[in-house]
């Protein structure tokens, strides 16, 4: 028998033991069931952060729901196989945006930062992972300062003094890229103001920013 139908052999089993159950209701059956992925696929809504963020922010969804169990699932469940299936719900958020002229056809995508510990965790940044799987130009500009406290716990107004100034440049984005800034939830808004703060202070055109859930 050949190491690829042993293989094959051995997923089934595991299939026929642990059934595959959609990411973001659990149903058995699919990696996303259809009814998940209808109410995934609606179109990016502009919302208004706590914070002061200098740019347009868009939502794919609120924070409940497919998009919340989906998120869970990529990030603290470590469900790599659910990735490809966020950056077709990110890439179509982008084109939409894209038909009703609120981004050009120029964009660089840039993934809000992250901490490094937390990236190496999870086998790599899947905000980053999922910018670069949609399609679009993608670009790491920014990350996270070390030394930065846990946003955990902390009220808004506690938010946004934690993150201001450990929003960190890393490179450039290159000359003529309209910028818009990808995260997968926002709370109150401090990253990415302190995002876009960074970017802009670079040089950076940013057209906006695209969250998959707002919380």
């Amino acid at each position: 028998m050949s190491k690829f139908r042993r293989r094959a052999g051995g997923a089934g089993f595991i299939e026929l033991v642990l059934p595959r159950a959609c990411a973001g209701c659990g149903k058995v059956g699919e990696r996303l069931c259809r009814q998940c992925r209808k109410l995934l696929a609606q179109p990016p809504r502009r919302i208004a952060p706590k914070a002061d963020v200098l740019a347009p922010v868009y939502a794919c969804g609120a924070y409940g729901g497919p998009h919340r169990e989906v998120i869970l699932e990529m990030k603290e469940r470590n469900n790599r196989a659910i990735r490809p299936y966020i950056a077709a719900v990110l890439r179509a958020a982008v084109e939409t945006l894209q038909v009703r002229g609120e981004f050009s056809h120029r964009l660089t995508l840039v993934p809000a930062p992250t901490r490094a510990r937390s990236a190496r965790l999870r086998g790599g940044d899947p905000i980053t992972q999922l910018c670069t799987a949609s399609g679009f130009p993608t670009w790491q500009a920014v990350r996270l300062a070390s030394a930065m406290p846990d946003q955990s716990g902390l009220n808004r107004d506690d938010r946004l003094h934690n993150v201001r100034g450990n929003v960190q440049l890393v490179r450039p984005v290159p000359r003529g890229a309209e910028v818009v800034v990808v995260d997968d939830v926002i709370t109150t808004g401090a990253t990415l103001a302190a995002t876009v703060d960074t970017l802009t202070y670079a040089g950076a055109d940013v057209a906006g920013c695209v969250v998959l859930a707002a919380a």
